[in-house]
């Protein structure tokens, strides 16, 4: 019998199920997922782990934090915080 993706690892794969979503957000979906040559599955499973490895606000603000210690500086400006929380977002 041919093992999946998922059956080759050792561990449990959760699932997750999302409820109610509007017929045009599903459509859109649908097609992008088919341009991609993709299931609709895949194609939302890769945009829920790009999603979830990007790192939060909160996370950026800790790192950026550390940074500033690590250099010395009692904290970092209000400013700079906007800025590279603004840059992270362009660069997706």
């Amino acid at each position: 019998m041919p093992t999946t993706s998922y059956q080759r690892y050792n561990f449990t794969v959760a699932t997750i199920q999302i409820k109610q979503v509007p017929p045009d957000i599903h459509r859109r979906l649908r097609i992008r997922a088919a341009a991609a040559g993709q299931s609709l599955q895949r194609y939302v499973l890769d945009a829920v782990c790009k999603q979830a490895d990007l790192a939060s606000a909160e996370e950026l603000l800790a790192r950026k934090r550390a940074e500033a210690l690590a250099f010395g500086e009692s904290d970092i400006d209000p400013e700079l915080i906007v800025e590279i929380i603004r840059a992270d977002r362009d660069s997706r």
